[in-house]
């Protein structure tokens, strides 16, 4: 008599309800039982890293590849940030959001365009100010050679200008090979400043309609994260462009008021790159100081040099101890070692330009990841994914 086979209801309900467990699955649980804990953990953590690495070195040399087109477009998004207060009070006006967009931009190159154009007018008489300082400074300097034994009269002036003129005529090539990459350089500063005035444009007026048409490359249900991620990051953004500004603004008028009490010439372009240097974290306060100081010696002597040095220091220790604790600390919450060490990898890859570009960068992901990991949105679970079809009420990245 056979037995009938036994059916999965009449199995143990250990067996019945015991999972499957594939071949694949079963060999990493016996390498697992194999290796120390701390091998299988290590190796885990090193391929995933190694991955991590691969692509951030893929992502930065593809950058460096398309800079033309990805640097424009990150001075459109910080200079969005910076006039988004601005264009949210017109649009509460009734502004139409083209022509308040188109007005902005407008107001923005007109007041650059007149510091640099005020700037360059006190640069040239300022030069022409310094330049009895600098001939009596470069006598002294030939005396000085001179008392050491040294002679200038011994110099055959004619030779050295027949080599030169020889050195010139040999390497021609590369004089004129270095005008056409100035050349070329320049063009690709105007295009680059027409994407950026273009893209500032769009910013300002489509922000909301480019933010939702990237949330739709986000899987659906991840959609409401990467949303308020998005916008806490935009925000972190937009306070360390305003915050920075105000901290460019400070340093400047300290040391160039400083400089013109001190009768340092070319006091106003002095304070216009003490504010442009201000945007490099760290490294560019220190280059505008030393220029300053120098500039001080040259002019004047070294008792106003060192006096312009006190002036200097007194400023950034304004700006370490006051501003950035006070003012900086609350708007991007970022310590001092991450700042330098951003500022010192944004250098290392991408030059100066990774040196401005990389603090935002990293309080934008800074931001980001502290949003995701916070999970806001689990507290609200019925409100659904956002609506692609709105627009956004909230201020878009």
């Amino acid at each position: 008599m056979t037995t009938p086979p036994t059916s999965s209801a009449d199995q143990p309900a250990s067996e019945a309800t015991k999972p499957k467990t594939s071949l694949s699955a079963r060999v990493q649980e016996k390498l697992a039982a194999d290796l120390p804990y701390g091998v299988v953990v290590a190796a885990a953590w090193s391929w995933r890293m190694l991955l991590i690495i691969i692509m951030s070195a893929v992502a930065i040399w593809l950058l460096s590849h398309i800079s033309l087109l990805i640097i424009p477009v990150l001075v459109a998004a910080l200079l969005a940030t910076l006039l988004q207060p601005a264009h949210r009070f017109f649009l509460k006006l009734k502004v139409p959001a083209v022509l308040s967009s188109l007005l902005l931009t407008a107001a923005l190159i007109t007041v650059v365009a007149a510091l640099l154009t005020l700037a360059g007018q006190q640069m040239a008489v300022g030069f022409a100010t310094i330049q009895v300082s600098v001939a009596a400074g470069v006598r002294d300097f030939i005396a000085l050679i001179e008392s050491w034994g040294l002679s200038f009269e011994a110099l055959d002036y004619q030779e050295l200008l027949s080599d030169l003129g020889q050195t010139v005529q040999e390497n021609s090539g590369a004089i004129v090979s270095g005008a056409l990459g100035f050349g070329s350089t320049a063009t690709n500063i105007l295009a680059g400043f027409a994407m950026a005035v273009f893209s500032l444009i769009f910013f300002l007026k489509d922000g909301p309609r480019i933010w939702s048409f990237l949330l739709n490359f986000v899987p659906k249900h991840h959609r409401r994260a990467v949303d308020g991620a998005g916008y806490a990051g935009w925000g972190a953004l937009g306070s360390y462009v305003r915050v920075q500004i105000f901290v460019a603004f400070v340093d400047a008028l300290g040391i160039g008021l400083g400089a013109w009490l001190l009768g340092v010439p070319l006091a106003m372009p002095l304070g216009v790159l003490v504010f442009l240097g201000s945007f490099i974290p760290i490294v560019g306060a220190v280059l505008t100081g030393a220029v300053a100081v120098l500039l001080a010696l040259v002019a004047n002597d070294w008792g106003n040099a060192l006096l312009m040095l006190a002036v200097v220091l007194g400023v950034q220790q304004l700006e370490s101890n006051v501003l950035q604790p006070l003012v900086m600390g609350k708007a991007v919450n970022l310590h001092p070692l991450a700042v330098f060490l951003a500022v010192a990898a944004g250098t290392a890859t991408m030059g100066l330009i990774g040196a401005v570009f990389a603090v935002p960068v990293m309080a934008f992901i800074n931001e980001f990841v502290k949003y995701l990991s916070r999970k806001p949105w689990l507290k609200d679970p019925d409100s659904g994914p956002v609506d692609l079809t709105d627009p956004p009420t909230t201020q878009s990245p």
